[in-house]
């Protein structure tokens, strides 16, 4: 899959997402449905919702998030939903996003499932944060525009 032009992720998404919190020993799962919309020429809008298990499993917690993939002159750039830089899209290389004094190290990347699997994976470091999250994309039945 050709992850270069997010506008190629239009369609919904099942992910599973694995949170391995080395600060507090803990690992939590999420699971849920990102839907990747192309309003523009030079926007995508990648909304989520699911539910995280604390620890692994017992009762679930609703999650949503929103980010936007906006083109720029300089190539595509992920943007929070309130308009705040968070990195380059640069599938394949690594990206950084300071938080304070912590720091997100990240990277897009296909899976074995490819052409219709891909993988985001971040390493938080620093004095307040100790965890990687790695959420695996699967495109979801009947949702490909091709």
């Amino acid at each position: 899959m050709n992850l270069t032009d997010p506008r190629a992720l239009a369609g919904t998404w099942r992910f599973d997402r694995h949170i391995d919190d080395r600060a507090a020993g803990q690992h939590h799962t999420a699971t849920g449905v990102a839907t990747f919309v192309v309003e523009d020429a030079t926007r995508v809008r990648w909304d989520e919702s699911g539910v995280v298990r604390w620890g692994g499993d017992g009762e679930g917690v609703p999650i949503t998030r929103t980010l936007l993939l906006d083109r720029r002159e300089e190539g595509w750039i992920v943007l929070f939903e309130d308009g705040r830089e968070f990195h380059p899209w640069s599938p394949g290389g690594q990206v950084r996003h300071p938080c304070g004094d912590d720091v997100y190290t990240g990277c897009v990347s296909p899976t074995g499932q490819a052409p219709d699997g891909w993988t985001v994976e971040w390493r938080a470091a620093g004095p307040t944060k100790d965890y990687t999250v790695t959420t695996v994309l699967s495109r979801s039945s009947g949702s490909d525009p091709r």
